[in-house]
C-alpha cells in the first residue's frame, strides 16, 4: 500500500528520534565536526539516525509462491468464465506481495478482459484507471493521434445487461357470457384512466389474476388505484407502456414513482425498462447517491450498477464523501448482490486498497476491510482479508483484533501473518515467545529472508546481526537489514562502513528510507555536500517528501543543507553534470539536474535529462512525471511535439510516438527529433532497410545542435547499428568518436566490436576500462565476463550478484556450469536462490528444464505453471510446458 506506515512497536530496538532544529538553527560554519571531536559518543550520534522496524504489510505473501502461481495457473485452464477474474485477482496479490507492479497491472488487465459480469468490468476497468492515475495526459495524446484510449471509460451500462423476456405477457381475452371487457376504467381519486385491460392483464400475473381470474375485479369496468401509491401521469405512462412496450421522455421522478409500482405489482418488464432508463440518467455521484437508495429497496441491478460505475470512477476523491462511504461500509449481503452482483469481493478489494492508500488507519479502511471479510467466498480470500484488517487494527492498536485476525489467517495457510503475531507477542511483553514463535516457522519451512530479519527484532548482539545477514542472504531486496547495520556501524563512529553498508543496497534499489538515511549519516559527518546531493535526489522522485517519521518536508531540510554548501554558477553545474554523467554516476547526476532546474533555464531540456536518468534506475513512475513536466517547459512546438513523442513511446504507443518525431521534424529539424525517431524505428523493426533508415536518422541527428552528452549517446547507437549490420569498422569509428566526448558507456559497444574481430583480450581489456569508470558498473561486470576465461566468469558474476543481486544471467550461468558438471541439485539450488525473491520467467524456464532433465516432472510442470503466469505467451515455455504435460503420469 502506497501510504502504509510501520507500526509503533518495538520501540527499544530503534535509535532515538532526530531533532532537526538541534543543528539546522545554528549559523553556518559553526558547526563542530563531530568526527573530529574527542568527546563525541554514539548518543550524539544517535540524534541523527533512525531505523524504523519494517512494517507488517498488508499482502499476501506464500511461502512458496511458485507453487500458488502454478495452481492458480492450473485453475485457469479448466475454471469457468465465472470464475477467471477472481483467480486473476488473487495472481495479482500474489505479485503484489512481491513488489512486481509490472506482473501486477498486466494480471489486472487480464481480470479486466476475462470478467464475466458487467460488475467484474466495472470493476477491474476502475481498478485500471485507478492504478494509472496521473497519466491523462496520455489519452489526450493519443487523441490527437486519432486513438482513442478510453479502454476503462463509462460504459453503457444498461446494454451489458440481458433484457428479460416476460413470458407471461401473452395478450388474452376473456369473457363472460355474451360480454367482453376491452377496456378497463382505473380510477385515482377523482380522475379516470382508461387502459386496455389485456394489454394491462399482460404485464404481470398479478394483474392478469386480477383482469382475468376469479377476483371480482374481472367482471368490473371501473377499479380503484387511489391506495397504491401511484399518481394518474404515472399511471397513465404504465398504459402506454403496456401498448407500445416504451418508456419515452419519463422524467427520472416519475420513472422512480412507476419502478415502485412495477415492484409492488410484479411487473417485470415494465420494472426492468424502468431499471434501464434510470441507470442512463445517473450522471454525477450525487444523482448516484440519491438513485443508489432506490436501486437497493427496489433491487433494480441495472440502476445499481450504473451508479456504482460512477462511485468507482472517481476514485479515490470519491471516498471522502461520507454519503458514498455509508452505502459501501453498510450493505448487508443482498445490498452487496444488488450493487456488485458476484464481484463483491473484487469491489471491496479495490475500496479497501484506496481507502488504505488514503489512511490506513482510517473508519472507512476498517468497514470496507470487514465488508471484505463478509465478501469472501473461499479461504485464500478470507486469509488475505483477515491478514489485511489484522494489519490495520495494529497501526490503529487495537491489539487484542489484530490478535484474533492474525490468528485467523494463520489458521488457514498465511504463515507471514505470523510475523504480526510475533509484532503482538513484543508489545505485550512476551519477547522470548516471539523469537521462539518464529524460530518454528524457520525450521518448519523452506526459510525465507523475511523470517529472519522480524526474528531479529526480538534478540540482541550477534544473534541479531547474524538473522540480519542471514536475511540478506535469502533475500537482498529487504532494505531494514542494510539500514540496521548501517546505522549501527555509525553508532560505532566506523563511518566508511556505515556508509558502504547503506551504499550496497542503493547500488540496486534507490529506496527512499535508504536515500533518507544516507542522508542523515552524511549530516551525522558533516559532510553537507554530500547531504545536499540526496537530499535533492529525494525530492526528484518524491517532491512532497517529509522526513523523520513525516514530522520535517525534506524540501525543508534542503533548503537549511544548502546554507552550509558552496553555490555552483550555471556553468559550474554543467560541467559537474558532464562528469557525473561520464562517469556513469545517476544520483549524482539527478542531483545536480535537481539544482539547476532551480536556475530557470531551458527547464524542458533538463526535465527531459531527468526522464533519462530516472528510467535508468528503474524509477518509471517518477520518470513519467519529468517528462511531462519536460511538455510543460518546453520553450517551442518542436521541442514539445518531441518530450510526447518520448511519453507515448514509453507507455507502448510506438507508432504515435514516431508521428510526433516526424511532426516534429516537419516543424524544426533537431538533433532530438531524429534521434527519437531513429530509437523508435529500430525498436519497431530489424530488417535491413529499417536499419538504413536508422542509420540515416541518427547521422541527421548528429549535424544538428546539441551537447556532448546527448550526441554521445547517438554515437553509442550509430555504433550499434553498424555492428547489427556487420559494419565494424564504422561501428568502431563511432564508439571512439563518442569515448572522445567522454560518454564512457561506449567502451562496451568497442568491446563488442573486439570480440566480433575475435580479439577476446582487447574486449576483456576495454570493459576493464568501463569497470574502472563507471560509478554503477554491476553490468560492465557482467558483459565482460563474457570474455574472459571461466574462473574470471564466475568471479566477475560473483561480483555482479554483489552489486546487483536482481540481476539474472549470473544465477542462470552458475546454475549451466554446475547442471554441465553434473551437480543437479547445485544447480537447481542456485536457481531457487533467486527465484526465492524474484519472480523472473528465465530462472523458472531454465529450472523446469532442470527439473524435467533429472526427471522430476512434477517439479517442472510447477515451474512452466508459474512462468506462464509471468508470460502467458512465451513460445518456448509454453512448449516445455507442453512435452513436460505429455510425460505426467
Amino acid at each position: 500500500m502506497r501510504a502504509f506506515l510501520p507500526s509503533d512497536s518495538c520501540k527499544e530496538t530503534q535509535l532515538n528520534a532526530i531533532n532537526p532544529q538541534s543543528w539546522l538553527q545554528v549559523e553556518r560554519g559553526k558547526i563542530s565536526k563531530l568526527s573530529s571531536s574527542c568527546t563525541t559518543t554514539s548518543s550524539s550520534i544517535e540524534s541523527f539516525i533512525k531505523v524504523p522496524e519494517p512494517p507488517i504489510v498488508p499482502f499476501f505473501k506464500p511461502v512458496d509462491y511458485v507453487e500458488v502461481l502454478a495452481q492458480i495457473h492450473e485453475e485457469l485452464e479448466s475454471c469457468s468464465l465465472q470464475e477467471r477474474s477472481n483467480l486473476y485477482l488473487l495472481q495479482f496479490q500474489i505479485f503484489r506481495g512481491l513488489g512486481e507492479t509490472k506482473l501486477m497491472r498486466r494480471s489486472l488487465r487480464s481480470a479486466w478482459q476475462k470478467a464475466g459480469t458487467v460488475h467484474e468490468r466495472l470493476v477491474f476497468g476502475a481498478w485500471l484507471k485507478y492504478e494509472k492515475q496521473g497519466e491523462e495526459l496520455i489519452v489526450d495524446l493519443l487523441a490527437t493521434c486519432n486513438k482513442c484510449a478510453q479502454e476503462f471509460g463509462p460504459m453503457d451500462v444498461a446494454s451489458q445487461f440481458p433484457v428479460e423476456v416476460d413470458g407471461a405477457s401473452q395478450e388474452t381475452v376473456v369473457t363472460d357470457g355474451e360480454k367482453s371487457l376491452k377496456n378497463v376504467n382505473f380510477w385515482i381519486g377523482d380522475e379516470k384512466i382508461v387502459c386496455r385491460r389485456q394489454k394491462i392483464a399482460s404485464l404481470s400475473a398479478p394483474f392478469h389474476a386480477m383482469l382475468n381470474g376469479y377476483f371480482n375485479e374481472s367482471l368490473c369496468e371501473d377499479i380503484d388505484l387511489s391506495e397504491n401509491n401511484i399518481s394518474p401521469l404515472g399511471l397513465r405512462t404504465i398504459s402506454v407502456f403496456s401498448v407500445t412496450g416504451c418508456l419515452s421522455d419519463v422524467p427520472p421522478d416519475l420513472l422512480l414513482e412507476i419502478l415502485v409500482f412495477a415492484n409492488k405489482f410484479c411487473c417485470e418488464r415494465l420494472k426492468d425498462a424502468c431499471d434501464r432508463k434510470l441507470a442512463s440518467s445517473v450522471c454525477t455521484k450525487d444523482d448516484a447517491v440519491e438513485l443508489m437508495e432506490y436501486a437497493i429497496e427496489e433491487n433494480s441491478p441495472v440502476l445499481a450498477a450504473s451508479c456504482l460505475q460512477v462511485f468507482l470512477h472517481e476514485l479515490p476523491d470519491c471516498l471522502n464523501d461520507e454519503r458514498v462511504v455509508e452505502i459501501f461500509s453498510h450493505a448487508d449481503r443482498q445490498q452487496r448482490l444488488i450493487m456488485a452482483g458476484q464481484a463483491s469481493f473484487s469491489l471491496y478489494c479495490l475500496l479497501s486498497e484506496v481507502a488504505m492508500n488514503l489512511d490506513p488507519r482510517s473508519d472507512k479502511t476498517v468497514c470496507f476491510l470487514e465488508q471484505l471479510i463478509e465478501s469472501a467466498e473461499t479461504d485464500r480470500q478470507r486469509l488475505l482479508a483477515f491478514h489485511q484488517l489484522g494489519c490495520v487494527r495494529l497501526l490503529r492498536k487495537e491489539y487484542d483484533e489484530a490478535e484474533s485476525l492474525f490468528e485467523r489467517a494463520v489458521g488457514l495457510g498465511h504463515v507471514y501473518s505470523i510475523a504480526g503475531l510475533a509484532r503482538l507477542g513484543y508489545i505485550k511483553g512476551h519477547k522470548l515467545w516471539s523469537y521462539e514463535k518464529l524460530s518454528s516457522v524457520i525450521s518448519s519451512v523452506n526459510p525465507l529472508g523475511w523470517m529472519y530479519q522480524e526474528r531479529s527484532l526480538y534478540c540482541e548482539g550477534d544473534k541479531r546481526w547474524e538473522d540480519l545477514e542471514k536475511a540478506t542472504e535469502l533475500d537482498p531486496t529487504l532494505t531494514y537489514p542494510y539500514m540496521y547495520r548501517a546505522a549501527s556501524l555509525m553508532m560505532k563512529q566506523n563511518v566508511q562502513a556505515a556508509l558502504g553498508e547503506i551504499n550496497r543496497v542503493l547500488g540496486f534499489k534507490l529506496a527512499l528510507e535508504c536515500l533518507e538515511l544516507r542522508f542523515c549519516l552524511y549530516l551525522a559527518n558533516e559532510d553537507y555536500k554530500a547531504a545536499l546531493c540526496d537530499v535533492q535526489v529525494i525530492l526528484t522522485l518524491s517532491p512532497d517528501y517529509r522526513m523523520f517519521e513525516g514530522r520535517v518536508a525534506a524540501s525543508q531540510l534542503r533548503t537549511l543543507v544548502r546554507e552550509h554548501v558552496d553555490n555552483w554558477t550555471t556553468a559550474d553545474c554543467w560541467m559537474q553534470l558532464y562528469d557525473r554523467w561520464s562517469s556513469v554516476d545517476d544520483i549524482g547526476s539527478l542531483s545536480v539536474i535537481y539544482q539547476m532546474l532551480e536556475s530557470g533555464e531551458a527547464k524542458g531540456v533538463l526535465y527531459f535529462r531527468q526522464s533519462l536518468l530516472l528510467l535508468r534506475l528503474n524509477c518509471p513512475d517518477a520518470a513519467m512525471r519529468s517528462l511531462e513536466l519536460a511538455c510543460q517547459h518546453a520553450s517551442s512546438e518542436h521541442e514539445r511535439l518531441v518530450y510526447e513523442g518520448w511519453i507515448l513511446y514509453d507507455t507502448g504507443h510506438c507508432e504515435e510516438g514516431l508521428r510526433k518525431a516526424e511532426e516534429s521534424i516537419r516543424t524544426k529539424r533537431s538533433f532530438e527529433a531524429f534521434f527519437l525517431k531513429a530509437y523508435a524505428l529500430a525498436d519497431s523493426s530489424m530488417d535491413f532497410a529499417c536499419s538504413s533508415t536508422v542509420i540515416s536518422l541518427l547521422e541527421n541527428a548528429l549535424k544538428c545542435p546539441s551537447d556532448n552528452l546527448r550526441k554521445g549517446q547517438a554515437l553509442n547507437n550509430l555504433g550499434s547499428v553498424y555492428v547489427d549490420c556487420g559494419k565494424l569498422y564504422l561501428a568502431a569509428d563511432c564508439y571512439i568518436n563518442a569515448l572522445k566526448i567522454r560518454h564512457t558507456r561506449a567502451h562496451q559497444g568497442l568491446a563488442r566490436v573486439h570480440f566480433l574481430r575475435n580479439d577476446k583480450a582487447a574486449a576483456y581489456e576495454e570493459m576493464t576500462k568501463l569497470i574502472e569508470k563507471a560509478k554503477n558498473n554491476a553490468s560492465a561486470y557482467e558483459k565482460r565476463s563474457e570474455y574472459c576465461d571461466r574462473d574470471l566468469t564466475k568471479a566477475d558474476l560473483e561480483m555482479v550478484t554483489q552489486l546487483d543481486p536482481l540481476r539474472v544471467y549470473p544465477y542462470r550461468y552458475r546454475a549451466a556450469v554446475l547442471m554441465d558438471s553434473s551437480k543437479e541439485k547445485e544447480a537447481i539450488a542456485e536457481l531457487s536462490r533467486a527465484i526465492a525473491f524474484k519472480a523472473d520467467l528465465h530462472l523458472l524456464h531454465l529450472r523446469a528444464a532442470f527439473h524435467e532433465h533429472v526427471g522430476d516432472v512434477l517439479a517442472a510442470l510447477r515451474d512452466c505453471q508459474a512462468a506462464l503466469s509471468i508470460d502467458p505467451n512465451h513460445q518456448e515455455m509454453l512448449e516445455l510446458h507442453s512435452r513436460v504435460n505429455s510425460h505426467e503420469p
